[in-house]
């Protein structure tokens, strides 16, 4: 959800985004994004700009047409509207082969970020469409599986940078992006800091979309590492066939839409990271409106538990990785850095635990009784901070000792 003033915004599954006075629960406006009975949805919280909601679109999976939409927080009147797949009037319509750009995918199912000074606005986008059959789609397939940033009055796109060209395994750049302001090789940079679902970690600088650096985070297979520019220099003969290819990571990610965590104090980026592998598959599928287009599959090759899933502390400077923290099985649970150089976050068996952010030992944990698919968050009341968590359908607050 998002909230401005005493409004609270929020996506509908069936791709409708409201508003509703946070006082009495009573609804102000009503807006259809788009028809799901096209494929289309909204999973993810609106992101409040000014006196604009922005709100994306999921349907990766069913040949939609991905966008970016921004309405007016009074009136729920559209404002702009910019396709993450370009039509045939642009010159990069042609990193898709024939009419495939209208059945494309490329949705933007995570919430993105705002720099005010910059008046950007950051999102991810994810897969291409059909996901596993890239025959269907030839080119790089922009602005599938990319990073935009977007002024945030008109939605105009100031840059892109495309972590996986022509991705033939799943791995959509929904990860929210991390802004921090840090020095490189003795420069300061604006910068954006990106672990991403394809096992590479990325800097950008956010205010040009110039690539600083990006080294692997996570086991990968399917890359022999990135160019200057940030290219995946890719292996041969890695792409889904029809008798099965094992790839590393899977189409899960070396990381997904869990949120990773920034500390100006340690420097460090905390990211949940995944270690495994799957065996991708190619298969035939016409396109058929509103039904599931993903031309193949994958099958994990391995019982889940026995994959490295790890707390990994990242070098945004270097891509270094300083410590991990096995959390087994994997987690889909966020992460939060707090000033008292503490990280959280919760486990599938229903954990919740602090780590010390400079070294990842292990300082605390607790018993929550169910699984933990959230981030934690802090805030204070009073003076007193908190930190909170949902486990389960149970919210759990706690504080420090008073003594």
């Amino acid at each position: 959800m998002a909230i401005l003033g005493e409004t609270l915004y929020m996506s509908t599954l069936d791709a409708h985004l409201v508003a509703i006075d946070a006082r009495t629960g009573n609804l102000i406006w009503n807006r259809e994004v788009a028809d799901h009975r096209g494929g289309y949805s909204k999973t993810a919280a609106p992101l409040v700009v000014k006196d604009q909601v922005v709100t994306g679109i999921a349907g990766g999976e069913f040949g939609i047409r991905g966008f970016l939409d921004s309405y007016d927080a009074a009136t729920g009147e559209q404002v702009w509207r910019t396709y993450t797949i370009p039509g045939p009037d642009h010159p990069d319509n042609q990193s898709w082969s024939g009419d495939s750009w209208r059945t494309g995918g490329s949705p933007t199912w995570i919430t993105g970020s705002y720099d005010p000074e910059l008046d950007l606005i950051y999102w991810g986008t994810g897969n291409p469409g059909p996901d596993y059959n890239g025959e269907v789609r030839g080119g790089d397939n922009l602005y599938s599986d990319s990073a935009l940033a977007l002024d945030g009055d008109t939605g105009e796109m100031a840059w892109y940078f495309q972590f996986t060209p022509h991705d033939v395994h799943d791995w959509d750049a929904i990860q929210i992006p991390v802004l921090a302001d840090i020095d490189i090789g003795g420069e300061p940079r604006q910068a954006m800091l990106w672990a991403n679902r394809n096992g590479f970690y990325y800097t950008i600088d956010r205010q040009t979309g110039e690539f600083l650096l990006g080294r692997e985070f996570a086991r990968q297979t399917w890359a022999q590492g990135l160019d200057e520019n940030g290219r995946p220099i890719r292996v041969p003969g890695m792409f889904p066939n029809e008798e099965g290819i094992v790839v590393s990571p899977p189409a899960g990610g070396a990381t997904n839409w869990m949120s990773p965590t920034y500390s100006p104090r340690t420097g460090l980026l905390y990211v949940m990271s995944y270690d495994g592998e799957a065996q991708f598959f190619i298969r035939d599928e016409e396109y058929v409106e509103g039904d599931r287009f993903i031309g193949g599959g994958q099958q994990q090759i391995m019982p889940a538990d026995e994959y490295t899933s790890a707390v990994r502390a990242v070098d945004p400077r270097t891509g270094d990785r300083r410590w991990e923290y096995r959390v087994q099985p994997w987690t889909w649970a966020g992460l939060l850095a707090t000033a008292g150089d503490l990280v959280f976050g919760g486990s599938i068996d229903g954990y919740f635990y602090a780590l010390d952010a400079v070294s990842g030992e292990q300082l605390w944990y607790m018993a929550v009784g169910a699984q933990v698919r959230a981030a934690p968050i802090t805030y204070a009341v009073d003076g007193e901070q908190y930190v909170a968590i949902a486990a389960g359908n149970v919210v759990y607050a706690f504080g420090l000792d008073d003594d």
